[in-house]
């Protein structure tokens, strides 16, 4: 069973979404409770699976990978093991950094990074023979205007 969600938890989840590197003592002074009962709030928040991880957000660009593509693929079959194939399939490549299944017309949205366009279309090469991909569409980002990584926990109401 899931856990209840009040403001402290809330505020809790806010502060690690700006800052997960903050020390527990720093975010228990934040939400305005000691670092004990921080700890345990946090720690129960992680079993429960509010938080999954934690990690860095790094730039691709100056990383040197200049590329970003979105791929939209259909496949030709949308039966149940044909779907997991190709969630396999993509799992281990690595330029898929995203990979969503979708209703519609298109059967899954990938997000791809590639140091260049002639690795990204390598890859598109190997996506477009994989087994049941129908076809695919893809589109080069040129901005993003937009990056919010974090859930939006100001619409929430603590239940």
């Amino acid at each position: 069973m899931s856990k209840t969600l009040d403001e402290i938890d809330l505020k809790i989840l806010n502060e690690l979404q700006a800052d997960g590197r903050m020390t527990n003592v720093e975010l228990a002074k934040r939400v305005g409770i000691s670092p004990p009962p921080c700890l345990r709030r946090v720690r129960a928040l992680e079993d429960e699976g509010y938080i999954q991880g934690y990690r860095a957000l790094l730039d691709p660009r100056r990383l040197g990978f200049d590329v970003t593509v979105f791929a939209s693929v259909h496949l030709s079959s949308q039966a149940d093991a044909d779907l997991r194939a190709f969630e396999d399939f993509v799992r281990d490549e690595p330029l898929v950094r995203e990979c969503w299944m979708l209703s519609g017309e298109v059967d899954f949205i990938l997000k791809c990074v590639a140091p260049d366009m002639a690795t990204f279309q390598d890859f598109v090469t190997q996506l477009t023979a994989a087994p049941h991909v129908r076809n695919v569409r893809t589109s080069l980002v040129l901005q993003n205007s937009k990056y919010a990584a974090a859930v939006p926990l100001e619409m929430k109401v603590p239940e």
